[in-house]
C-alpha cells in the first residue's frame, strides 16, 4: 500500500492549521517585533518541539483521555489560558520608544528574554493548548488509516514538528528584517498592544469553550 496520498493530505491539512492565526502565531509575532530574531526563532523551535508532545499523546491514547475527561480538559485549558493571559498583559504594557532609542534597540521597558526562555515560552504556548491536542487526535483518527504502520505515524509526527518550526522560523526572519523591524519598533508598540488583546481574547475563548463542554 502506498502511503503518499495519506501523507500529502496530512501535510495539506497541517499547513492550513499552522498558517491560521492563533496563540502560536501571536507569540511569534510579538517576540519577533519586540525582542528580535534570535528570540523569535527560539520560540518557533519551541512550538515545533511541542508538536511532538501532542503526537505522543495521540499515539499512546492520552489525547483520548483528555477529550473524554471533562475536568482534565478544563484544567489543561485553564492552565493554557492563564499563561496566554499573562503574556497578553505584558504585551499591553508596551510603551513607545523614547527619543534617545534607535529603531533597532531593544525595549527599555521590558527585559529581553534569553533564547532558552523564548524556547520555553513557545513550547508552553503550544503544549498547553488542548485544542492542538484535539486537532492531532482528529488527524490520527480521521485521516490516518488504522493499518498505517506505527513507524509511518511517527514519521508523520516528526514531519509536522519540523514543518511547524520551519513555518514560524520563516515568519520570524521576515518580521525581523532590518527595515520591517525598524518600522515596527517605531510604531510597533500599538501592534504589540494589539497582540496583547488578541492573546487575552484567545485566553478567554479557551476558558469559555472548556467550561461549555
Amino acid at each position: 500500500m502506498s502511503f503518499w496520498p495519506e501523507f500529502l493530505l496530512i501535510a495539506f491539512v497541517h499547513l492550513m492549521a499552522v498558517a491560521s492565526p492563533g496563540p502560536d502565531f501571536a507569540i511569534v509575532l510579538r517576540y519577533a517585533v519586540r525582542f528580535g530574531r534570535q528570540q523569535a526563532l527560539a520560540a518557533s523551535i519551541g512550538i515545533g518541539v511541542a508538536i511532538l508532545l501532542h503526537i505522543t499523546w495521540s499515539l499512546v491514547g492520552i489525547a483520548v483521555l483528555i477529550q473524554t475527561t471533562p475536568w482534565l480538559f478544563k484544567a489543561l485549558s485553564i492552565a493554557g489560558a492563564s499563561y496566554l493571559a499573562y503574556v497578553g498583559v505584558m504585551a499591553l504594557k508596551s510603551q513607545p520608544p523614547s527619543v534617545s532609542e534607535q529603531p533597532t534597540d531593544e525595549s527599555a521597558n521590558e527585559k529581553v528574554p534569553s533564547a532558552k526562555r523564548a524556547f520555553i515560552a513557545g513550547f508552553i504556548t503550544n503544549g498547553l493548548n488542548p485544542k492542538a491536542t484535539l486537532f492531532f487526535l482528529s488527524l490520527f483518527a480521521v485521516i490516518i488509516s488504522p493499518i498505517t504502520p506505527l513507524m509511518y505515524k511517527i514519521g508523520y509526527g516528526i514531519y509536522m514538528s519540523i514543518a511547524t518550526a520551519a513555518w514560524f522560523c520563516m515568519l520570524s526572519v521576515v518580521l525581523t528584517h532590518t527595515k520591517v523591524r525598524g518600522f515596527l519598533l517605531l510604531k510597533g508598540y500599538w501592534f504589540d498592544r494589539a497582540m496583547g488583546l488578541l492573546l487575552l481574547a484567545l485566553a478567554a475563548h479557551l476558558v469559555v469553550s472548556s467550561l461549555s463542554r
